[in-house]
């Protein structure tokens, strides 16, 4: 996920340090690098569209990709980045909304499970390191429940709520193969900004 980079991810530091007992040990430096270790996919890629595979060994191979994947989404400067965006069709998200703070840690989602939604919806600009150039309202419950696996394969609860459920919500679409601009309402907005990037309307696969 690669909302605008003035989004307020600030807003969100004191839910942060709520769920922090939650989150990754892994370091990474927050720095873009000159030459990611890990290819990000395009729009119109079928790697995109390729239902991600449950992780059945949390080992030292899935710690190291996770690695690659935060050191390919820092220098993306996004907030998130599931297993297919990189070719990887494992279930595996990295997530950092603080990326800006350098102290501040990110997570690591293995085999991530959305067990419940709140009722309360609420629509925010959403944007895609996988459709870059493209910031389309998207319609979301504002909080959930997660289960997953950390680093460690150690199994996880936790409560979202905010910019953190949002995203969240975003890349474990994309462990399923769908995009946010699947989820936009408006064709006629969605076509413009598309257009405008040089993208295609035959990309956005309607949601049954």
């Amino acid at each position: 996920m690669n909302p605008k980079l003035n989004i307020v991810a600030n807003q969100f530091s004191q839910l942060a340090r709520k769920s922090r007992n939650n989150v990754s040990s892994t370091k990474v430096n927050k720095e873009a690098v000159d030459n990611p270790p890990l290819e990000i996919f395009k729009l119109g890629s079928k790697t995109l569209r390729t239902e991600a595979k449950r992780i059945s060994k949390v080992d030292n191979q899935i710690r190291n990709l996770a690695k690659e994947m935060l050191q390919s989404m820092y220098s993306a400067k996004g907030i998130g980045l599931a297993g297919p965006q990189v070719g990887i069709s494992k279930e595996l998200l990295v997530i950092d909304i603080n990326f800006e703070d350098s102290a501040a840690e990110p997570l690591i989602l293995i085999n991530p499970e959305i067990t419940a939604f709140g009722s309360t919806l609420n629509s925010y600009e959403e944007g895609c390191l996988s459709i870059p150039g493209v910031y389309l309202n998207v319609v979301r419950p504002s909080t959930i429940k997660l289960k997953f696996r950390d680093e460690m394969g150690r199994p996880r609860k936790m409560n979202a709520d905010g910019l953190l459920a949002r995203c969240i919500q975003h890349e474990v679409d994309h462990l399923k193969g769908v995009l946010f601009i699947d989820r936009v309402t408006s064709t006629e907005e969605l076509k413009k900004e598309l257009t405008k990037e040089g993208y295609k309307m035959k990309d956005v696969l309607p949601l049954d």
